[in-house]
Protein backbone atom coordinates (compact mmCIF):
# COMPACT_ATOMS: atom_id res chain seq x y z
CA UNK A 1 0.00 0.00 0.00
CA UNK A 2 1.32 3.66 -0.48
CA UNK A 3 2.18 5.78 2.58
CA UNK A 4 0.07 8.54 3.58
CA UNK A 5 2.52 11.07 2.48
CA UNK A 6 1.93 10.13 -1.48
CA UNK A 7 0.90 12.57 -3.76
CA UNK A 8 -3.26 11.54 -4.80
CA UNK A 9 -3.25 10.18 -7.94
CA UNK A 10 -7.22 11.24 -9.01
CA UNK A 11 -7.23 9.10 -12.13
CA UNK A 12 -6.23 6.62 -10.50
CA UNK A 13 -9.47 6.89 -7.53
CA UNK A 14 -11.56 7.99 -11.07
CA UNK A 15 -10.92 4.74 -12.45
CA UNK A 16 -11.26 2.73 -9.26
CA UNK A 17 -14.94 4.45 -8.67
CA UNK A 18 -15.45 4.21 -12.16
CA UNK A 19 -15.50 0.29 -12.25
CA UNK A 20 -17.68 0.28 -9.45
CA UNK A 21 -20.31 2.56 -9.91
CA UNK A 22 -18.95 5.53 -8.20
CA UNK A 23 -17.79 3.94 -5.03
CA UNK A 24 -14.93 3.19 -3.30
CA UNK A 25 -13.36 2.61 -0.22
CA UNK A 26 -10.99 4.38 2.24
CA UNK A 27 -8.72 1.20 1.64
CA UNK A 28 -8.67 2.54 -1.88
CA UNK A 29 -8.07 5.92 -1.71
CA UNK A 30 -5.65 5.07 0.73
CA UNK A 31 -4.09 2.91 -2.19
CA UNK A 32 -4.09 5.72 -4.79
CA UNK A 33 -2.46 8.15 -2.31
CA UNK A 34 -5.05 10.04 -0.82
CA UNK A 35 -3.98 10.75 3.06
CA UNK A 36 -6.17 9.53 5.86
CA UNK A 37 -6.28 12.86 6.97
CA UNK A 38 -7.76 14.45 3.97
CA UNK A 39 -10.98 12.30 3.67
CA UNK A 40 -13.03 14.31 5.58
CA UNK A 41 -11.67 17.27 4.08
CA UNK A 42 -12.88 15.64 0.21
CA UNK A 43 -16.47 14.88 2.33
CA UNK A 44 -16.85 18.46 3.53
CA UNK A 45 -15.71 20.23 0.39
CA UNK A 46 -18.08 17.69 -1.58
CA UNK A 47 -16.20 16.01 -3.75
CA UNK A 48 -16.97 12.58 -2.50
CA UNK A 49 -19.86 11.34 -0.19
CA UNK A 50 -20.03 9.56 2.70
CA UNK A 51 -22.44 6.70 1.86
CA UNK A 52 -21.33 3.87 4.73
CA UNK A 53 -18.45 3.30 7.37
CA UNK A 54 -15.74 3.29 5.44
CA UNK A 55 -17.22 3.74 2.06
CA UNK A 56 -17.29 6.46 0.01
CA UNK A 57 -18.84 7.90 -3.80
CA UNK A 58 -17.39 10.33 -6.14
CA UNK A 59 -20.33 13.43 -6.09
CA UNK A 60 -20.20 13.05 -9.55
CA UNK A 61 -21.86 9.52 -9.57
CA UNK A 62 -25.09 10.29 -9.09
CA UNK A 63 -26.95 7.15 -6.65
CA UNK A 64 -28.22 4.34 -8.77
CA UNK A 65 -30.30 0.94 -8.36
CA UNK A 66 -26.54 -0.27 -9.07
CA UNK A 67 -24.68 1.16 -7.37
CA UNK A 68 -26.83 0.43 -4.42
CA UNK A 69 -25.67 -2.94 -5.27
CA UNK A 70 -22.06 -1.92 -5.55
CA UNK A 71 -22.65 -0.76 -2.23
CA UNK A 72 -23.41 -3.71 -0.32
CA UNK A 73 -20.79 -6.12 -2.16
CA UNK A 74 -18.63 -3.50 -0.69
CA UNK A 75 -19.58 -3.58 2.47
CA UNK A 76 -18.89 -7.61 2.33
CA UNK A 77 -15.59 -7.25 1.37
CA UNK A 78 -12.86 -9.12 3.56
CA UNK A 79 -9.65 -8.05 5.46
CA UNK A 80 -7.82 -7.65 2.10
CA UNK A 81 -10.26 -5.58 0.91
CA UNK A 82 -12.13 -8.57 -1.70
CA UNK A 83 -16.32 -8.52 -1.36
CA UNK A 84 -17.45 -11.67 0.11
CA UNK A 85 -21.26 -11.37 -0.59
CA UNK A 86 -23.17 -12.54 -3.63
CA UNK A 87 -26.50 -11.43 -4.66
CA UNK A 88 -28.66 -14.60 -4.73
CA UNK A 89 -32.40 -16.09 -3.98
CA UNK A 90 -34.97 -13.49 -5.01
CA UNK A 91 -32.63 -10.79 -5.38
CA UNK A 92 -30.71 -12.79 -8.62
CA UNK A 93 -33.94 -13.82 -10.12
CA UNK A 94 -35.28 -10.27 -9.84
CA UNK A 95 -31.92 -8.73 -11.26
CA UNK A 96 -32.32 -11.44 -14.29
CA UNK A 97 -35.37 -10.46 -15.34
CA UNK A 98 -36.96 -14.36 -14.46
CA UNK A 99 -39.22 -12.62 -11.64
CA UNK A 100 -41.92 -10.73 -11.30
CA UNK A 101 -41.04 -10.27 -7.41
CA UNK A 102 -40.25 -6.87 -6.03
CA UNK A 103 -38.23 -7.92 -3.14
CA UNK A 104 -37.91 -4.65 -0.46
CA UNK A 105 -34.80 -6.48 0.80
CA UNK A 106 -31.34 -7.62 -1.08
CA UNK A 107 -30.68 -10.97 -0.31
CA UNK A 108 -27.04 -11.72 -0.39
CA UNK A 109 -25.26 -14.94 0.11
CA UNK A 110 -21.64 -15.08 1.90
CA UNK A 111 -19.23 -17.96 3.02
CA UNK A 112 -19.98 -19.46 6.42
CA UNK A 113 -17.22 -18.30 7.48
CA UNK A 114 -18.31 -14.77 6.78
CA UNK A 115 -17.58 -12.17 9.83
CA UNK A 116 -18.32 -8.56 9.34
CA UNK A 117 -17.59 -5.84 12.29
CA UNK A 118 -20.01 -2.83 11.94
CA UNK A 119 -23.14 -1.83 11.19
CA UNK A 120 -24.75 -4.26 8.43
CA UNK A 121 -26.74 -1.70 5.69
CA UNK A 122 -30.44 -2.59 6.88
CA UNK A 123 -31.44 -3.54 2.96
CA UNK A 124 -29.58 -6.87 3.17
CA UNK A 125 -30.64 -9.76 4.43
CA UNK A 126 -27.74 -12.25 4.64
CA UNK A 127 -27.30 -16.83 3.54
CA UNK A 128 -24.49 -18.35 4.36
CA UNK A 129 -23.51 -21.15 1.52
CA UNK A 130 -20.56 -22.13 -0.12
CA UNK A 131 -20.73 -21.04 -3.88
CA UNK A 132 -18.82 -22.44 -6.49
CA UNK A 133 -16.95 -20.19 -9.04
CA UNK A 134 -19.16 -21.57 -12.06
CA UNK A 135 -22.63 -20.21 -10.15
CA UNK A 136 -21.35 -16.66 -9.92
CA UNK A 137 -21.81 -13.98 -12.51
CA UNK A 138 -19.73 -10.82 -12.17
CA UNK A 139 -21.26 -8.19 -12.75
CA UNK A 140 -19.70 -4.18 -12.83
CA UNK A 141 -19.08 -4.15 -8.98
CA UNK A 142 -21.06 -6.81 -7.75
CA UNK A 143 -21.70 -10.60 -7.87
CA UNK A 144 -25.18 -12.09 -8.25
CA UNK A 145 -25.79 -15.70 -8.91
CA UNK A 146 -26.62 -17.96 -11.55
CA UNK A 147 -30.61 -18.24 -12.42
CA UNK A 148 -30.56 -21.72 -11.77
CA UNK A 149 -28.19 -21.38 -8.56
CA UNK A 150 -31.08 -18.86 -7.91
CA UNK A 151 -33.93 -20.94 -8.22
CA UNK A 152 -32.59 -23.68 -6.33
CA UNK A 153 -31.72 -21.24 -3.69
CA UNK A 154 -35.43 -19.41 -3.62
CA UNK A 155 -37.02 -22.98 -3.92
CA UNK A 156 -35.03 -24.01 -0.54
CA UNK A 157 -35.82 -21.08 0.90
CA UNK A 158 -39.74 -21.12 0.37
CA UNK A 159 -39.77 -17.63 -1.22
CA UNK A 160 -42.26 -18.41 -4.17
CA UNK A 161 -44.67 -20.54 -4.85
CA UNK A 162 -44.32 -23.66 -7.10
CA UNK A 163 -45.92 -21.20 -10.58
CA UNK A 164 -43.29 -18.34 -10.12
CA UNK A 165 -40.25 -21.06 -10.10
CA UNK A 166 -41.78 -22.68 -13.27
CA UNK A 167 -41.72 -19.53 -15.04
CA UNK A 168 -38.99 -18.43 -14.24
CA UNK A 169 -36.55 -22.07 -15.12
CA UNK A 170 -38.48 -22.15 -18.51
CA UNK A 171 -37.98 -18.34 -19.15
CA UNK A 172 -33.77 -19.27 -18.19
CA UNK A 173 -34.03 -22.08 -20.38
CA UNK A 174 -35.94 -19.83 -23.42
CA UNK A 175 -32.93 -16.96 -23.22
CA UNK A 176 -30.31 -19.88 -22.92
CA UNK A 177 -29.53 -18.27 -19.25
CA UNK A 178 -30.17 -22.56 -17.91
CA UNK A 179 -28.89 -25.05 -19.84
CA UNK A 180 -30.15 -28.64 -20.14
CA UNK A 181 -26.84 -29.82 -19.09
CA UNK A 182 -26.73 -27.31 -16.45
CA UNK A 183 -30.43 -29.28 -15.18
CA UNK A 184 -28.94 -32.61 -15.53
CA UNK A 185 -25.66 -32.22 -13.50
CA UNK A 186 -27.83 -30.70 -10.84
CA UNK A 187 -30.86 -33.63 -10.73
CA UNK A 188 -27.44 -36.14 -10.51
CA UNK A 189 -25.24 -33.63 -7.98
CA UNK A 190 -28.10 -32.23 -6.01
CA UNK A 191 -30.07 -33.53 -2.90
CA UNK A 192 -33.40 -31.97 -3.82
CA UNK A 193 -36.90 -32.36 -2.36
CA UNK A 194 -39.12 -34.40 -4.22
CA UNK A 195 -41.15 -31.29 -5.19
CA UNK A 196 -38.04 -29.52 -7.25
CA UNK A 197 -37.39 -32.56 -8.58
CA UNK A 198 -40.80 -32.68 -10.08
CA UNK A 199 -39.99 -29.06 -11.36
CA UNK A 200 -36.95 -29.33 -13.21
CA UNK A 201 -38.30 -33.05 -14.74
CA UNK A 202 -41.05 -30.53 -16.01
CA UNK A 203 -38.52 -28.55 -17.71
Amino acid sequence: MRAESALPDHDQLFAIAEAQQGYFTMAQALEAGYARSTHSYHVKCGNWVREHRGIYRLKRFPVSEAGQLVLGALWSRDRNGVPQGVYSHLTALSLGDLSDANPTKLHMTVPPSFRRRGEMPSVLVLHKAVLEESEIERERGYALTRPLRAILDVAEAAQADPGMLKQALEEGLKRGLITRAELKATRRGEELSEELKALLDEA
